[in-house]
C-alpha cells in the first residue's frame, strides 16, 4: 500500500490530471455532499487500475490518498498520464 498527496480543483469543465511533485486533479463535481470525493476516488481508481481511498483531507483541497500499488508502480502509472 502506498500513501500519496494530491491537490483537487472541483467544479472544472473536465476531469484531468496534471503531474508534478503533487499531482493536481481537476474534478467536474462540486464539493457538495461528498460528490467531488466520490468522483475523485472512482475516476482515479479507473485511471490507476487500482483501488484508491481517502486517508485524510476529505473537506480540504489537499488530500492524502492510499492505493494498493507499490510506490514505483504508482509513479509509473501517474507518469504515463498525458
Amino acid at each position: 500500500m502506498t500513501e500519496f498527496y494530491v491537490k483537487v480543483n472541483p467544479g472544472s469543465e473536465e476531469f484531468k490530471i496534471e503531474n508534478g511533485l503533487m499531482p493536481e486533479i481537476y474534478l467536474i463535481s462540486e464539493p457538495e455532499n461528498g460528490r467531488a470525493n466520490s468522483e475523485l476516488t472512482e475516476k482515479l481508481s479507473q485511471v490507476l487500475d487500482s483501488r484508491v481511498g481517502i486517508v485524510s483531507g476529505a473537506k480540504s483541497r489537499r488530500k492524502k490518498l492510499v492505493t494498493d500499488l507499490t510506490e514505483k508502480e504508482l509513479e509509473k502509472r501517474l507518469s504515463s498520464i498525458q
